[in-house]
């Protein structure tokens, strides 16, 4: 009995978990695509803005130096898992994604 609440039955545990699964799949069939391509555009913003700002890193300049110092203090906890994921390798099974 760990598992139930105080007065709650097992009609309404099924009747809740029933709840939870139906959630599940009407998320699933109404906007689970627009919230990937939502996060697979806000990862391509985040991946411009590093380049913009960082780009002398790589050895292209675009952003005069002040502009970037300015906005260096917010660009530094990412800077790390950006270059990784800039320099890895990739093969051609990745541009079919």
């Amino acid at each position: 009995m760990f598992g139930k609440k105080k007065g709650e039955t097992e009609a309404g545990q099924e009747k809740k978990g029933l709840m939870t699964i139906l959630k599940g799949v009407l998320y699933g069939m109404a906007s689970h695509g627009n919230v990937t391509a939502a996060l697979r555009t806000r990862m391509h913003l985040e991946h411009l803005f590093m380049f913009i700002t960082l780009g002398d890193m790589l050895g292209i300049p675009v952003l005069p130096p002040y502009y970037s110092l300015r906005i260096l203090p917010y660009a530094v906890p990412n800077i790390e898992s950006w270059k990784q994921r800039v320099f890895r390798e990739r093969d051609f099974t990745d541009a079919i994604y």
